[in-house]
């Protein structure tokens, strides 16, 4: 019973164990067999572990030095199924990124300075780099601050995320829209693949909360046939069943003064709000001419962010044009906040 070290965290809106990987089996099989135990899965409840019973709690980060030069810690992140007994390698998480620079910096990966620290985090799944800021006041890391973001009650030390440009393809098709499964859609990969489709286009207004999407027996089978149809497209490895890319992102006209409002699968429950890099790659899609977002977004002036809105208000992020090439797009931008809830050792089910 000596357990295992890991820290339980919240980065953004999500929340999961954040693991260094030497304290891991390093067999994949071991190591997914152990996660299942910790976070309870599978099981609705996840009443035996640490999982939350939602997706966007049942998440795990590990957390190693680095090899890469341009990069000072590498981040795998893993999706740990609710209610089956799988564990995803196949997307990376922005919000979980979020706590793992903070994480390194605790566990003495990267030496504090004073004030602010930049960690420079490789992230495994996807094999882009994104430079978080984290405050480092005295040379600690500090989760209190004035920060405030949707979804999350109160607030907390603010931590900005620089995404490097996507590694692969913006867009994987090479084309703003495709005719998929009946529907026009953009496929698109600026940090998270995601099939954006005009809400009106379903039938629906884009404004329905989560509940009553994923209560709707015909839009759920829908969201299934467009995912299938696009998998394939974007040349996503595994299977739909296995994976949990690509995620359908439904857009309409903002609500509430934003850019566009979304209602985002992940990918059979509906977000409570939207995933960092989800919410990158509608900005981008909101960027390029000719895609779906083309006639609902509401672009800001230069100099302001793009304002996402989701079911629990926004994220504002900063997308940057790419230069010389309008079918590209540079660097994105956004503020997150972590947190640590407890940092000790947990106890498997055996």
């Amino acid at each position: 019973m000596t357990g295992i070290p890991c820290a339980l965290m919240r980065g953004g809106t999500s929340k999961g164990g954040i693991f260094l990987a030497s304290d891991l089996p390093a067999d994949e099989a071991a190591r997914d067999d152990l996660l299942l135990r910790i976070m309870g899965s599978p099981d609705l409840r996840q009443i035996d572990g640490l999982g939350g019973a939602h997706p966007l709690t049942s998440k795990v980060g590990v957390v190693s030095l680095s090899e890469d030069g341009d990069a000072d810690i590498d981040y795998l992140f893993l999706q740990v199924a609710v209610d089956r007994p799988v564990v995803s390698t196949s997307q990376t998480c922005g919000n979980i990124l979020a706590a793992v620079a903070p994480f390194a910096i605790e566990r003495g990966l990267v030496p504090a300075l004073e004030g602010c620290t930049v960690v420079r985090v490789r992230m495994v799944n996807t094999g882009t780099i994104a430079a978080l800021t984290v405050r480092t006041p005295g040379g600690a890391v500090t989760y209190q601050g004035d920060a405030e973001i949707s979804g999350v009650p109160g607030t907390a030390a603010p931590i900005e995320v620089a995404l490097d440009p996507a590694a692969g393809a913006l867009l994987p098709t090479g084309n703003a829209v495709d005719r998929i499964a009946g529907v026009d859609a953009t496929l698109i990969d600026n940090g998270m693949a995601s099939v954006l489709v005009r809400a009106e286009d379903l039938g629906l207004t884009g404004g329905e909360i989560p509940a009553n999407l994923e209560g709707d027996p015909e839009v759920v089978r829908r969201i299934a046939e467009i995912r299938a149809a696009a998998f394939p497209l974007m040349g996503i490895a595994g299977t739909p069943e296995t994976t949990t890319t690509p995620k359908i992102v439904l857009l309409s006209p903002p609500a509430d003064g934003g850019t566009l409002r979304t209602r985002s699968f992940i990918p059979y429950r509906v977000h409570e709000a939207i995933g960092v890099l989800g919410a990158a790659s509608v900005a981008a899609g909101a960027r390029l001419a000719g895609t779906v977002a083309t006639g609902l977004a509401q672009l800001p002036a230069d100099d302001a962010p793009l304002r996402i809105e989701h079911p629990t208000g926004f994220l504002d992020l900063y997308v940057d044009p790419f230069p010389g090439d309008p079918s590209r797009v540079g660097e994105s931008r956004v503020v997150r906040t972590a947190r640590m809830i407890m940092d000790g050792k947990v106890h498997p089910r055996h």
